[in-house]
């Protein structure tokens, strides 16, 4: 963490000096924490590819890991990262408490905040992430089907980073379609008025 120097209000006593940490730290920790769970960012651009190759003949898997690789920029694509990933391990270290410890480490279906945190996550990315979303939530294709492990009780927990793995595909889908849309528009010359 930095010291940047924020002040905050302490009441009577004056004020206290704030530490940050600094956004470079975020997205590395955010990015460690993928790999530590077995997510590539190839395996996140092979599953926007299935989303998107329909719609675009000339689309490569390079320009999928480039706008996967935009997608984890964001803050809030990282922070939704670093708590989903981080209660996935406490449950798999038995660490929570009764019940939220049984309902993650069993992925409850009834439990909806693995969803709720990754869809909070596309809102930025319109109707387009939205709806990847929810059919990737239901289809469970590539990486996310190999995450998606409804356990008794044993091995690992993906409770969560499935479905953000299923969040970063559906923001980068949409953002490669709108630039996609952007660019072949530009090609087209508009008549003259």
């Amino acid at each position: 963490m930095i010291d940047i120097g924020s002040r905050v209000g302490a009441g009577e006593e004056g004020y206290r000096i704030v530490k940050r940490v600094h956004s470079r730290e975020v997205k590395q920790a955010a990015m460690e924490r993928l790999q530590q769970r077995g997510v590539t960012i190839e395996g996140i651009a092979e599953i926007v590819y299935q989303m998107q190759a329909p719609y675009n003949e000339n689309l490569t898997l390079d320009l999928c890991v480039q706008s996967v690789q935009a997608v984890l920029e964001k803050r809030e694509i990282q922070h939704a990262i670093l708590v989903g990933t981080e209660l996935d391990m406490l449950a798999e270290k038995g660490m929570l408490s009764e019940p939220l410890q049984t309902l993650v480490r069993t992925d409850e279906g009834l439990f909806g905040c693995d969803e709720t945190l990754a869809l909070g996550s596309v809102l930025g990315y319109g109707s387009i992430a939205v709806t990847t979303f929810g059919h990737l939530d239901k289809q469970k294709i590539g990486l996310i089907k190999q995450l998606d492990t409804k356990k008794d009780g044993s091995g690992p927990v993906h409770t969560f980073i499935d479905d953000l793995v299923a969040s970063v595909a559906a923001a980068a889908s949409s953002r490669l379609a709108h630039r996609l849309r952007d660019e072949e528009e530009k090609a087209v010359v508009s008549p003259s008025n």
